[in-house]
């Protein structure tokens, strides 16, 4: 018989507390905002870009555990912000944030924090914690921050045990923009900033924000497109009223298969109409989904910005196997033992063999579950961008 879970005395000066739902209490000390908020427990392996991991819109509703122990060393800024909905609620680091040590910071870490209203806890032991991960799954859990060190776990743990989880939770409507946008954002140099998109270029993007990171829509700019962001429950004719040469389908939180429920009909519609699509993480999932696929919550999904991808599809010549080094962000995946004899699986993952793209066939329609925009993260993968806006016209 399993014996229950431990729950340690609250150590001497701990000001921070990670609540899991079986009973789990894990003491440390808190940065950032006070308060406590609940979500599903991740890791994140990256080595660089904390920031843009928590403004990250496919975090909402997770507490991210960084398995790198040096988080907040180089401060934070406004340019690497990725969206300014809402991201992950709070995060876990190894050591204690120390003062910045880079030329482009403009506050802590501890400060962006609270002023964004995320809360942190400091002093844990990462690796055990990704270890439990990897081994159980990805935990419900409450983090809470108290400068007194007063905290109430019974009711914390309530709260986490009563919280339904990301399985068959729409989350997309919670960070899509409610109005049209003409995006202007152009790509960023270092010494330069942002620089501003051409609203007179073609072809013409319509991005379906599902919870998208603003680096995608730099890299569809960059590639030459004009871009139009809409809402995620835009309806077919809407979109087609824009008369977008192609649409791109966004990255986004939680369930695919809840997000479906609206998503799919309007996707199912444009794959009618030959509209050519491109799908990231959600979106490719959305796209795949609209195919006749099914989608699967993951044991402990896929996060960081150093998993190997191959090309296995057809089409791609002398480079049909070559490993793309991929930033990653999903708890779902497509099933691929599920795609129809007209989807095509065109990448894969090297480290659990997951399904990572598709291509469908007679139509202009790809997706990728990886994140070719990065921020963080290599740039192997900015090529779909212009295979996307280039093959428009």
């Amino acid at each position: 018989m399993a014996s229950a879970p431990t729950r340690p005395a609250q150590p001497k000066g701990a000001t921070g507390v990670l609540v899991l739902a079986d009973g789990t209490v894990i003491w440390g000390k808190g940065f950032g905002a006070t308060g406590s908020a609940v979500g599903e427990v991740c890791f994140n392996t990256a080595m660089t870009g904390y920031q843009e991991v928590m403004t990250d819109p496919s975090y909402a509703a997770q507490i991210v555990t960084f398995t790198f122990p040096h988080i907040g060393n180089v401060g934070a800024n406004p340019e690497d912000i990725e969206s300014k909905v809402e991201g992950a609620v709070g995060c876990v680091v190894r050591e204690d944030v120390t003062e910045p040590s880079n030329f482009r910071s403009v506050e802590r870490f501890t400060e962006w924090m609270e002023n964004n209203g995320k809360i942190g806890l400091a002093g844990v032991d990462t690796r055990a914690l990704t270890r439990r991960i990897r081994l159980s799954g990805a935990p419900n859990a409450v983090i809470a921050h108290s400068p007194a060190g007063d905290f109430d776990i019974p009711a914390l743990l309530k709260r986490a045990q009563e919280w339904a989880g990301l399985e068959g939770m729409d989350l997309a409507v919670r960070v899509s923009r409610e109005h049209q946008e003409d995006w202007e954002g152009g790509y960023w140099r270092l010494g330069h900033g942002y620089g501003r998109a051409a609203r007179d270029a073609t072809p013409h993007v319509v991005a379906v924000d599902y919870g998208a990171k603003d680096n995608i829509f730099r890299n569809l700019v960059k590639a030459g497109a004009k871009v139009t962001v809409v809402p995620a429950k835009t309806s077919f004719d809407a979109i087609m009223a824009l008369k977008p040469d192609g649409v791109f389908l966004s990255n986004g939180p939680g369930d695919p298969a809840a997000t479906g429920e609206y998503a799919v009909p309007v996707i199912k519609a444009l794959l009618e109409a030959d509209v050519p699509l491109f799908g990231i993480c959600l979106g490719h999932q959305m796209l795949a989904l609209a195919a006749g696929a099914k989608t699967a919550k993951m044991h402990q999904g896929h996060r960081g910005a150093n998993h190997p991808v191959q090309r296995v599809g057809e089409g791609w010549g002398e480079t049909t196997g070559l490993v793309e080094i991929t930033s990653m962000n999903h708890g779902f995946a497509v099933d691929a033992d599920t795609l129809p004899p007209e989807v095509e699986q065109t990448h894969v993952s090297l480290f659990d063999g997951s399904n990572c793209g598709i291509s469908i066939k007679g139509k202009k329609a790809f997706g990728v579950q990886y994140h070719p925009e990065a921020s963080p993260g290599p740039q192997d993968s900015f090529y779909l961008f212009e295979k996307f806006v280039g093959g428009l016209g």
